[in-house]
């Protein structure tokens, strides 16, 4: 009877022992799927996350990419319009020298002209508007020109031909000739035909220079053609 105890406990024993593997067994497998699935959620992650570094990586790239030809382009702009507004510059400093030598042909022309046939030399210059753009004693030769008879257009004509010879100053004197006053006469006696005060009066001066001018050049611009040609007038 303990020997048949015996052998019925060593059988329960058996079958409890072998239940007890079989339980191990299954949760030793199910922990390993767990193991192997965390394993390949953490390998899935990790490449998703490699992905998203080299997704990252590239769009840095292109950005600068982007940015370095956003810079070429501007750079080249910027170059590109220096270079359009020094070539206009050259353009515009050539078309005024081409006018400016077109201008002095057709002045020297027209003098030229006007001194062959005794007739007076025509202005091709600015005109001014009155006598008043001038002061002291260039106003007052542009008033006494105007009440001469001439026209405002020899004005020019005759500021540049007295400034060469005295700067408008009625004190002016050439040491070595004796020339005296605004226009110069020579000798400064001369002048007493248009007035006594002849050696103080600025306009005695400019009239007598403009009676001048009239008999032997017919106008200003006639005696500053023949002054720039042979130097005097």
């Amino acid at each position: 009877m303990k020997r048949l105890w015996s052998r019925l406990g060593v059988r329960a024993a058996s079958v409890t022992l072998l239940l007890a593997g079989l339980v191990g067994g299954v949760y030793l497998g199910q922990n390993q799927d767990i193991q192997e699935q965390s394993a390949q959620s953490r390998l899935v992650f990790q490449a998703e996350a490699d992905e998203i570094q080299l997704l990252k990586a590239r769009a840095a790239d292109h950005a600068a990419a982007r940015a370095y030809r956003s810079q070429a382009e501007d750079a080249a702009a910027a170059k590109a319009a220096s270079e359009a507004k020094v070539a206009a510059g050259k353009a515009r400093t050539l078309e005024k020298k081409a006018i400016a030598e077109e201008k002095a042909e057709k002045q020297a022309e027209a003098a030229k002209k006007a001194e062959e046939s005794g007739g007076p030399v025509p202005f091709t210059g600015d005109i001014p508007a009155s006598c008043d753009e001038y002061s002291g004693s260039r106003k007052v030769g542009c008033a006494v020109m105007l009440d001469k008879g001439f026209g405002l257009d020899q004005f020019p004509c005759l500021d540049k031909l007295w400034k060469k010879e005295s700067g408008w100053n009625y004190k002016a004197t050439n040491r070595s000739s004796g020339a005296y006053g605004i226009p110069q006469a020579l000798p400064g006696t001369k002048m007493a035909s248009a007035g006594s005060d002849w050696k103080t009066n600025p306009a005695t001066q400019i009239k007598w220079g403009l009676g001048y001018i009239k008999g032997r050049y017919n106008t200003p611009c006639g005696a500053w053609s023949h002054s720039q040609n042979v130097g005097w007038y």
